[in-house]
């Protein structure tokens, strides 16, 4: 495929990369180690099933969704340069 002064590859190795860039992003935001038994934000018991289901949980369902609807968990790529990204 011709794509200019780029090499045979590149664009491949580009993507690659940014797929790495992503995998390693998300397993170093995973959770690990003991659950907590009481939500750090409300102070109110985080129930059996969730604790078993995802360890190291430190928040109740209501105060986990209130964090992720904040996107303070949520950091996105733009690799794209479009221009639409370049106006905002």
């Amino acid at each position: 495929m011709a794509s200019g002064w780029a090499r045979d590859g590149a664009i491949q190795e580009q993507i690659d990369a940014s797929v790495n860039d992503a995998v390693q992003y998300a397993r170093s935001n995973l959770v690990s180690g003991a659950s907590a038994e009481l939500c750090e934000e409300c102070d109110e018991p985080i129930p059996q099933a969730r604790r078993l289901a995802l360890p190291g949980v430190k928040y109740c369902v209501s105060c986990q969704v209130e964090l992720e609807g904040k996107g303070a968990l949520s950091k996105g790529l733009n690799r794209r340069g479009s221009k639409d990204s370049q106006l905002r």
